[in-house]
């Protein structure tokens, strides 16, 4: 990863872009993209495709745009912030979190937490998000609204940190690293000059229903479509392997198979990894993917589609760990993909 490219990743995880208030982080991916794609279009909810000209088939690259965060949902008398979750928020790593609250003007605020001096030993629990607050200093109420109003959305204040070797931490990761793989892949292929029509996709309110994806799914229709979001790792002390793949980090990209995944796709990225030389991990999807694929593959009577995972250890907290190699490696795993593709007349399966 060169400096140009980290200096685009960190831009993305350091610009909120919580569910359904995408637009700073879109205008950042759009920007970037920009210098190398021949087209790029958005609609009305803010979905950006950016397209390199080929000929057939048309490819499909995609990752979501969107971060899990929550709501103001009621500002009480005395200045504090009640939330409603936005998104898979997990209530187990909320207290004692530093938030911004995206106002008309970030507004900081800590989520509250009993100093361990007032609570009984032993018999903690972790309340509903619902009833937890946020404390922004305010004197009262009247101050408070004077700053923040309901339905004002709320991210986590957590930063990018370097940890040791190519891994690195920060909130977000959960899915800026696919839409700047997306966009990676994108450059790649139209620095290859690839014979296909390849789209980059960044996608909105991923987490809150694939709902991004159902758009861009029916209105642009590709031949095929494949959906880069994080996957869970499970590398680390206590991780539970009765609920995930085993996947490392550092391992490579992360082919899914089965339901969603077609064959003929799942087939065509494998034989794409053999030509880079990239290594891969496989991971088996029996009922979903629970990504943008999911959404990608009931559209327009069924588009051929596929989940690539990218290895992320403490999925939807604010301390998401990834390897910025294997982002690396899924660029160019799709990247050869794309130059293989116009190989393909069609990716219907053979019956």
């Amino acid at each position: 990863m060169d400096d140009s490219q980290r200096e685009f990743l960190d831009e993305l995880l350091t610009t909120p872009s919580p569910t359904g208030y995408e637009t700073a982080g879109q205008r950042v991916w759009i920007d970037y993209v920009s210098e190398f794609a021949d087209d790029i279009q958005t609609d009305e909810y803010g979905n950006a495709v950016a397209t390199v000209e080929g000929g057939e088939p048309e490819i499909a690259i995609a990752g979501h745009a969107d971060e899990i965060g929550f709501l103001v949902r009621r500002i009480d008398d005395d200045g504090f912030i009640q939330m409603a979750r936005l998104g898979g928020s997990d209530r187990t790593v909320t207290r004692g979190q530093h938030v911004t609250i995206h106002g008309e003007e970030p507004v900081s605020g800590v989520v509250g937490q009993n100093a361990i001096h007032l609570r009984d030993a032993g018999k903690e629990e972790y309340d509903e998000i619902r009833e937890q607050r946020i404390d922004i200093g305010a004197e009262d109420g009247e101050a408070a609204r004077e700053l923040v109003e309901v339905g004002d959305p709320i991210t986590f204040s957590s930063t990018i940190e370097e940890l040791q070797g190519s891994l690195v931490a920060a909130r977000g990761m959960d899915n800026r690293v696919g839409t700047f793989v997306a966009a990676e892949t994108l450059r790649a292929a139209a620095e290859a000059g690839v014979d296909a029509t390849i789209h980059a996709v960044s996608t909105v309110q991923e987490e809150v229903g694939l709902k991004g994806a159902q758009m861009v799914g029916f209105d642009l229709d590709p031949d095929a479509a494949i959906a880069v979001d994080v996957t869970h790792a499970t590398d680390y002390p206590n991780a539970p392997s009765d609920r995930a793949a085993d996947v490392e980090l550092g391992g490579g990209p992360v082919v899914s198979r089965g339901t969603t995944n077609h064959p003929v796709v799942v087939e065509a990225v494998r034989e794409a990894s053999d030509d880079a030389d990239v290594d891969v991990q496989l991971e088996a999807a029996g009922i979903r993917t629970g990504t943008d694929a999911d959404a990608f593959f009931v559209q327009r009577g069924g588009i051929p589609s596929l989940n690539v995972g990218l290895p992320n250890r403490y999925m939807h907290t604010p301390v998401e760990v990834v390897d910025t190699e294997d982002l690396t490696a899924s660029v160019e795993l799709l990247a050869a993909f794309a130059e293989r593709t116009s190989e393909y007349e069609a990716f219907a399966v053979d019956i």
